[in-house]
């Protein structure tokens, strides 16, 4: 009896030990299945470590951004509230990436890239076009705009003096009236060779008969001979009368040609496209990207200190064209001169906006990334039109 009490004593204590081995199965095999279920959310915590890695890279610190006024990408108003294009861009960006800035006004452009490529600034933006140059001293983001220069022109029709004194000083008009006056030489001369022996008109020296032949023959030209001289010879007839044809007709073209040439620049204006800046008054923005095309271009230039100073220079009549980053001259015409000056369809000399950096920034990366992801998000667009409009 007791050796059978001993024996299930012995076997309740293996059962009670299978039990616990089974309870333990259950927990672990349930354990593996609740960490292989969370497995696919794992990707969440390590994006938000890969936001905080790409902040890490930012100083601990508030940033300090430079910009200049550039309306309509940069503009500061009375209480030194700072919006526009490029401003709304970067506050954006800066939410995105989580960084606090204080924005610090320099009065040019260079001054900006100047202060960059110091480190006086963690970054700069406002319409800073991307140039070799540039690129040379500090670093550039992505462009987050794509633009290109623009001339504005006055609206106001130009003296008719003026008008004439350009095209008869025009490369065409001095080529087809040298042609005429060489072709008026070359009869009078032949004129001479026939007549010179035959008829006392046109001979005796040399430089009396030349003289006498090619004023005779500048008079067939013109209509004007009075009939009391001329050939006699029939190879000098001859060709009497195919120059005084030919003459009528050339005469004709060209004075249409010339009338025709008047009237279009009245109708159009002196500037119609940058083909017309070398023989007109240009004018630039000083130590803008522009003076590096209109040197290349060999185009004379004023340079002004501000934009507001040319676009006033041109509505006074100072100059005829002024060119500049074409985004820019529509919003200063259009604020201040939309009833005299007109920024021309023309684009010309592609150039893109982007955010300056000091060289090698370490938190470029994460800018660039912030600004592709700005620039294409629906409020980027509703940005752009409300600043620019259609015209962008």
């Amino acid at each position: 009896m007791r050796g059978d009490a001993l024996a299930c004593k012995g076997c309740a204590f293996s059962s009670a030990r299978l039990l616990v081995i089974v309870i333990l199965a259950v927990i672990t095999t349930v354990m593996t299945a609740v960490a292989q279920e969370a497995s696919p959310g794992s990707e969440e915590p390590q994006t938000a470590q890969t936001v905080k890695s790409q902040s890490s890279d930012f100083p601990e610190r508030e940033l300090v951004v430079g910009t200049k006024v550039a309306p309509s990408f940069a503009m500061k108003d009375l209480n030194g509230v700072w919006t526009g294009i490029s401003i709304e861009l970067w506050q954006q960006i800066a939410g995105k990436l989580g960084v606090q800035f204080r924005l610090a006004e320099e009065a040019s452009v260079q001054d900006l890239v100047d202060g960059t490529a110091r480190r006086d600034y963690d970054l700069s933006i406002a319409a800073i076009t991307i140039t070799a140059d540039r690129e040379r001293s500090i670093d550039f983001s992505q462009p987050f705009y794509d633009t290109g220069l623009g001339i504005a022109v006055s609206t106001r029709n130009a003296s008719i003096w003026r008008e004439i004194i350009n095209t008869m000083t025009s490369f065409g008009f001095l080529q087809a009236a040298g042609a005429l006056i060489g072709i008026a030489l070359l009869v009078g001369a032949l004129i001479w060779v026939f007549e010179r022996r035959h008829n006392d008109d046109f001979g005796g020296g040399a430089a009396r008969g030349l003289g006498a032949s090619i004023w005779w023959s500048a008079e067939a030209m013109t209509q004007a001979s009075t009939g009391h001289r001329g050939p006699k010879t029939l190879a000098g007839r001859g060709l009497a009368i195919i120059w005084m044809v030919v003459s009528i007709i050339t005469i004709a073209i060209f004075t249409a040609s010339v009338t025709s040439a008047l009237t279009t620049r009245q109708i159009r204006g002196l500037v119609n496209g940058v083909e017309d800046l070398p023989r007109v008054r240009v004018g630039a923005l000083a130590g803008s990207a522009t003076i590096g095309f209109l040197e290349s271009e060999h185009i004379r230039y004023r340079g002004f200190a501000s934009i507001q100073e040319g676009l006033g220079a041109l509505n006074a009549g100072a100059i005829d064209a002024f060119v500049y980053d074409k985004p820019l001259l529509i919003w200063n015409v259009e604020q201040q001169y939309s009833g005299s000056l007109d920024v021309l369809d023309t684009v010309f000399d592609p150039q893109s906006y982007g955010i300056a950096m000091p060289t090698g920034s370490k938190y470029r990366k994460a800018i660039d990334v912030a600004l592709l992801e700005a620039i294409h998000d629906e409020r980027w667009k509703q940005t752009l039109f409300h600043y620019l409009g259609d015209r962008r």
